[in-house]
């Protein structure tokens, strides 16, 4: 058999299939019995119609198609085999059935053209000497702080207060309601659905609508005020964002926050350790690993983003589309979670445009794990079976109750692994340069600023 291959994009072998008169006029005249043996034509018993009589009733046309549907795929197989070539998902013709039908004829030789996808080609630019700029995350103490003070706030006593007037840091228990303030008129309407009766204000900054915590500071208990006050511009109530409103309020309890001392009573009801000083430790422990991890998340993905810039993939489409399935499936598992309903969502209509939407996602997750996956292959870095197990038990004690498929839980750790010790491994390799928090987001968003002042500038 004579195949002439041909290198495609997107990963696929193009290939020529030339198949010889005798074995085309051999499959026809096979197809021809078959159907003599198996069709129904009236007037004839199945197995005694007279050849004239099954070619003028299903047209030649017909059985060169039947044919066609076997004997391409047959010689294709054959091809593959005798070429060498191990294929990514199904073929797919290069000429439209009905041109080869009219090509076919039984008896000469025929040709045809095919493409397959093969496994993708991964070049490799110079991965050993990157040198990149990433963002660190350093540990901030007052974080620490701020988790004691949110859990002495959860557990604080409330005294009532009749003595004085409303601080920041109180609890005020109120009445309210609110009018609107058009320019020009004394007297407003009474805003629909802007009123409330025992309603909680905790007195902190950033509280409901600017103004209105620090226009109760000062307030005695029965005493009433009125606020004027702005609606701010992104209120969720579109008919009142930016709008001028004022609230008539009237305290009726106020209470001081008690809080809990940080002492060793405290650290038993709120953690498992029996000292403020042992969960003060572990905590501090907490965040900084925290801050080193997230340090070392941008390092990676500063190394992946260099890699897809110095590296090239040839994506086949098979892959891409596996990679869409998954990148979907993710994410109806994370809406499902959110209380979501996905019949809404991914409807027969939705389904093209939400895969379509997903591929630039899917090419670079893909395009990132091969470029790591050789780079893996090419320095022998390899996994311990120990390593495999134990991030493989971590897994199944976090999904608990849930039927989990042995083989497809050790490809996901063993892709997990591979991806984390490689990326260590050029973390080790590269020169990296570190710049506080937000920095990078900043220069990107600068640049990104710039570029569409040239383009409007040119534009003009």
């Amino acid at each position: 058999m004579k195949v002439t291959q041909e290198k495609l994009p997107d990963s696929q072998i193009g290939l020529e299939i030339e198949i010889p008169a005798e074995t085309g006029k051999k499959a026809y005249e096979t197809k021809v019995k078959t159907l003599a043996r198996t069709a129904n034509i009236p007037g004839f018993r199945k197995g005694k119609v007279p050849r004239p009589i099954l070619l003028q009733r299903l047209g030649t046309r017909y059985i060169k198609a039947v044919t066609l549907e076997e004997l391409v795929q047959k010689t294709l197989e054959k091809a593959l085999e005798q070429e060498s070539i191990e294929p990514i998902g199904n073929y797919t013709l290069r000429s439209s059935l009905d041109e080869l039908v009219e090509k076919f004829k039984p008896g000469e030789p025929f040709t045809f053209l095919a493409a397959v996808d093969v496994p993708p080609t991964i070049e490799l630019g110079d991965y050993q000497t990157l040198s990149i700029k990433a963002e660190e995350t350093a540990y901030d103490p007052q974080q620490l702080e701020d988790w004691f003070k949110e859990r002495q706030e959860k557990l604080a006593t409330l005294v009532p207060i009749e003595d004085r007037g409303a601080q920041m840091g109180d609890v005020a228990i109120v009445d309210y309601k609110g009018v609107s303030t058009p320019e020009g008129e004394e007297e407003g309407e009474p805003i629909e659905g802007v009123e409330g009766t025992d309603f909680r204000v905790d007195l902190e900054e950033g509280k409901f609508i600017e103004g209105m915590v620090e226009g109760i500071v000062g307030m005695k208990p029965e005493e009433t005020k009125e606020l004027p006050l702005t609606f701010p511009d992104d209120y969720p109530r579109e008919d009142l964002a930016g709008k001028p409103v004022t609230f008539t309020i009237t305290l009726k309890e106020l209470k001081a926050k008690e809080l809990p001392e940080l002492d060793d009573d405290f650290a038993e009801e709120v953690s498992e350790y029996e000292t403020i000083a042992e969960l003060r430790e572990s905590l501090e422990k907490q965040f900084k690993d925290s801050a080193e991890n997230e340090t070392k998340q941008s390092i990676h993905n500063a190394i992946t983003s260099e890699l897809s810039e110095i590296c090239t993939v040839d994506l086949p489409d098979t892959l891409v589309q596996e990679e869409v399935t998954r990148v979907l499936t993710q994410t109806a598992m994370q809406m499902e979670q959110m209380g979501i309903d996905l019949g809404q969502l991914f409807t027969q209509d939705n389904l093209p445009k939400l895969r379509e939407n997903a591929r630039p996602e899917a090419i670079e997750r893909l395009q990132q794990t091969l470029i790591l996956e050789e780079i893996a292959k090419v320095e022998s870095i390899t996994l311990e079976d120990a390593e495999i197990e134990e991030r493989s038990n971590e897994i199944k004690e976090q999904l608990q109750g849930q039927e989990v498929d042995p083989d497809k839980l050790r490809a996901v750790v063993e892709e997990q692994l591979i991806t984390e010790k490689t990326l260590d491994w050029l973390q080790e390799k590269a020169t990296v340069e570190l710049v506080p928090k937000g920095t990078l987001e900043e220069e990107n968003k600068t640049e990104s600023e710039a570029e569409e002042e040239t383009a409007f500038s040119r534009s003009q």
